[in-house]
């Protein structure tokens, strides 16, 4: 989960901000097993920690990319059909069609929930690896989040350049709490090139960010991550960074809190939520 105004994220993580709208981020919902993507082929090797059935309602789902099933998978596809709003890329809105609305970096749109709350979402750039591998990889979105008067809130999607990093910071300033895709995601797709964040650079990205919490995500669950949970742990702990890690545990619902834009009121700058996996 993450703290208002967020969609808790963890690669299908339901969250509810305080204004009572619920998102959700990169659905994949599907049981272990091997996908094919091309001419290669992914493996999943954990499944979810919480079905597609037990999400309940969702007002939006914040989809880094539809290219790839460890950001969409068939089940995950499923769940777009029954949500009156995504929010990805242009290229994926043309694919997806329905509900999905493209949005260019910079682009904004506005999430209503049904009790009046809204959340402002800010399509951010990515890069899916190293310079050049837009080509190949294809196009990927981050997301910025805000309320009126909540804490704002930066999902990166599955983008692996610390510079971009840099320009989102200089551009929209820091965020209260960063939602980061990391796992050093490889594959024979660009020779072996990291697809996504490494642990050290989670760290480095929360650094540039001066974010006041961090969760990084898109770590366990798939044969091609080359880094997990306890190598990001590691990286942050030797970076003196510990404090600032906010650890999601699959199928357990947290709170978190932040203090930086927090509205008035019990549950100024909190959030719930579930990591699914």
């Amino acid at each position: 989960m993450l703290p208002e105004p967020a969609p808790a994220t963890g690669r299908g993580l339901p969250g509810r901000t305080r204004g009572g709208v619920r998102l959700l981020t990169d659905p994949t919902f599907d049981p272990p097993g091997s996908h094919a993507v091309g001419s290669r082929e992914l493996i999943k090797t954990e499944g979810p920690a919480v079905t597609a059935g037990d999400l309940g309602r969702i007002d939006a789902v914040l989809l880094s990319h539809d290219q790839h099933p460890d950001n969409l998978d068939r089940l995950g596809r499923a769940v777009l059909e029954r949500v009156p709003m995504v929010l990805s890329t242009p290229v994926a809105a043309g694919r997806l069609a329905g509900t999905t609305r493209g949005l260019r970096p910079w682009q904004r749109e506005t999430v209503a929930g049904p009790d009046d709350g809204t959340v402002s979402v800010t399509a951010v750039p990515a890069r899916h690896g190293p310079p050049g591998a837009e080509s190949a990889a294809g196009p990927v979105t981050g997301f910025w989040l805000t309320t009126p008067t909540g804490p704002r809130i930066y999902v990166s999607g599955d983008n692996a350049s610390l510079e971009i990093v840099r320009e989102i910071r200089d551009r929209m300033g820091p965020p209260d709490m960063a939602v980061l895709f990391a796992g050093a995601a490889r594959t024979a797709l660009l020779d072996g090139a990291y697809l996504t964040l490494t642990s050290q650079d989670a760290v480095a990205a929360a650094r540039i960010l001066g974010a006041e919490r961090v969760s990084v995500v898109h770590t366990d669950g798939w044969a091609h991550f080359s880094q997990n949970g306890a190598t990001v742990r590691a990286a942050f702990d030797r970076a003196s960074l510990a404090d600032r890690l906010v650890r999601l545990e699959p199928g357990v619902a947290q709170r978190i809190t932040v203090s930086g834009r927090a509205a008035p009121g019990p549950d100024a700058g909190a959030a719930d939520g579930v990591r699914t996996r």
